[in-house]
């Protein structure tokens, strides 16, 4: 942990309210929230009807239950706008993260909506340690990404003097801290770590760092990576959770002072966790997968909606709501690579594009140092093989390098080979992707 301390500052009075308070409020909102929705986005309207429910029949917390799920798949078939549930022309800002078939999960914003955002992640940046007159040192990629601008604007909300630095580009990044002398980093974890070795071939060691605090989200990490991280940098590490459907960074963040589990911004975000074989709510404290209802917001409300993410719901400590613990996995086969999401269904895709290359493929992701790599070992078509020169496979491994990197958005290896050399399972699945990364403790 380190040793720089935060200024200090007060609280939200939601932050320290009664449980009963904080249950009316969300009662309030989640049937504004739910009415909004199904008198706005027709397909969830139709969702409910097929099931049976309807807004009226929200009269609990506990009655929303019987609504139905929101999925990522619904956001794909509904490709762009479809659930929006304000006029296109009420929406002030576009932000996407990728889906299973290489197009974009589309979402938008009022300028409700991205008040209230800029005030989720100042709330976020205040329970890191972040006060008002503080340097933000941003290192999330800006863009269709929500990670820059969500960190960028909820600093500024917060009063506090904003780096844009975005990503990559790690002499610069470092130069920067070492002549601007931040006090807070927001980044992915393992890019932190880059950050944290050029320090160490330069010569400057942690006491010699002005950040104080690190907040880290966009990837899983586990205690091991954060006292990793704060040993290197000197810094209390804290974790800022997100998803770019709910909203983007900031739908919960832990609090320094306990570093025990993301608080969620329950005025804003009502969680349930369920079973994600049988879709039953499960008490708090048992492992499920996290599931979010937008309370506030108007132009891409989200009821009910399955975020994949497994963990299970604690009582609160800092802060008047809930927590949840460390992500131990996700109940689908997304990989998170670098901060971006990717499905083997995506990669498959770019394959399948060039003829002369077969279905048959491997992931393989290892970890070099603190970044993941990934290599696609893919077969040529059993007409195409052994027909190629060696110039000519490497044409078709560099296209398909350019591929994955333009739709999907990370960098890969690509291993062009011969049919037959990926190994065949004739029994179960096939087993297409290879993590070697080490597990997270």
């Amino acid at each position: 942990m380190s040793s720089k301390k935060a200024k200090s500052g007060g609280l939200h009075p939601i932050e320290t309210a009664s449980r009963d308070e904080i249950s009316a409020l969300q009662l309030k909102r989640l049937k504004w929230s739910v009415r909004h929705t199904y008198d706005n986005v027709a397909p969830y309207r139709t969702k409910c009807k097929k099931k049976g429910v309807h807004p009226d029949d929200l009269k609990r917390l506990s009655d929303l239950s019987q609504f139905p799920f929101m999925t990522k798949s619904d956001l794909r078939d509904h490709y762009p706008f479809g659930l929006f549930a304000v006029p296109r022309k009420q929406i002030l800002r576009l932000h996407a993260s990728s889906g299973t078939t290489g197009k974009p999960i589309v979402v938008g914003y009022t300028m409700n909506d991205l008040d209230n955002w800029a005030n989720m992640v100042a709330r976020s940046i205040y329970a890191a340690g972040g006060r008002p007159g503080d340097m933000v040192h941003v290192a999330y990629g800006y863009g269709m990404f929500t990670g820059g601008l969500g960190a960028h604007y909820g600093a500024e909300r917060l009063g506090c003097t904003v780096v844009p630095m975005s990503g990559g580009q790690t002499e610069k990044q470092v130069s920067q801290i070492v002549d601007f002398k931040p006090d807070i980093i927001m980044v992915t974890p393992s890019y932190s770590l880059v950050v944290a070795e050029a320090f160490e071939k330069m010569g400057i060691g942690p006491n010699e760092i002005s950040l104080r605090v690190g907040i880290f989200g966009a990837e899983p990490w586990g205690d091991g990576m954060r006292t990793e991280i704060e040993r290197k940098l000197g810094i209390d590490a804290v974790d800022i959770y997100g998803l770019t459907e709910v909203m983007g960074p900031g739908v919960a963040s832990e609090c320094i002072e306990s570093k025990d589990g993301p608080v969620i911004w329950e005025d804003h975000f009502y969680p349930e966790v369920i079973n994600p074989e049988t879709e039953e709510v499960l008490p708090d404290g048992e492992e499920g997968e996290l599931v979010f209802t937008s309370l506030t917001k108007e132009a891409f409300p989200v009821i009910r909606y399955r975020t994949r993410d497994l963990t299970r719901l604690l009582p609160p400590t800092s802060r008047a709501f809930r927590r949840f613990a460390k992500i131990t996995g996700r109940s689908d086969d997304m990989l998170i690579i670098r901060g971006v999401n990717v499905f083997p269904s995506q990669i498959e895709e770019q394959i399948l594009r060039d003829p002369k290359l077969s279905g048959n493929y491997q992931i393989v992701v290892t970890r070099d140092g603190h970044l993941d790599n990934v290599e696609v070992k893919c077969e040529l078509q059993s007409g195409v093989s052994g027909r190629l020169s060696a110039p000519e496979v490497q044409s078709v491994a560099k296209e398909l390098q350019h591929h994955i990197k333009t739709i999907i958005g990370i960098t890969t290896k690509i291993s062009v080979l011969e049919t037959g050399s990926i190994p065949r399972i004739e029994v179960g699945k096939a087993k297409r992707v290879i993590d070697l990364r080490p597990k997270q403790s």
